[in-house]
């Protein structure tokens, strides 16, 4: 019974610490996708001398738009294999001509409404490295 009520006390004092990490490395998977995103479309703009537009999408960077503009120097295979979804399940979703840069890229984070403090975008970590 002792060593139960110990185990309990235990997991109470661990569990908590172990839900913190788990919000840190879900807002790290989601910067990093993020900067990989923005990467490839910076590849995009090289070869099409301009970015995807917000219609277009994020999946302009993995099969060609059929939507004008349609990009003159896109490459056959694309600039990514898939689109990563959002450690929460959901799309990234690209605003172009951002509003904070060239091109917004934000995840609209744990309560899936964009929007909201807990949305992490490219222009929220941009500020941060400044």
């Amino acid at each position: 019974m002792v060593v139960i009520v110990i185990l309990g006390v235990l997991a109470s004092m661990v569990v908590p610490n172990l839900m913190g990490n788990k919000e840190k490395a879900d807002i790290q998977k989601a910067t990093s996708d993020i900067v990989a995103l923005e990467g490839s479309l910076d590849m995009y703009k090289l070869d099409n001398h301009r970015y995807p537009t917000t219609e277009q999408g994020l999946q302009a960077l993995v099969t060609k738009p059929e939507i004008a503009p349609i990009p003159k120097g896109y490459r056959d295979d694309g600039y990514i294999r898939r689109l990563p979804q959002d450690p929460w399940g959901n799309d990234y979703i690209l605003v172009s001509p951002g509003e904070h840069g060239a091109v917004d890229i934000f995840s609209a984070g744990p309560d899936a409404e964009a929007n909201t403090a807990d949305d992490i975008s490219n222009w929220s970590f941009d500020k941060k490295d400044k």
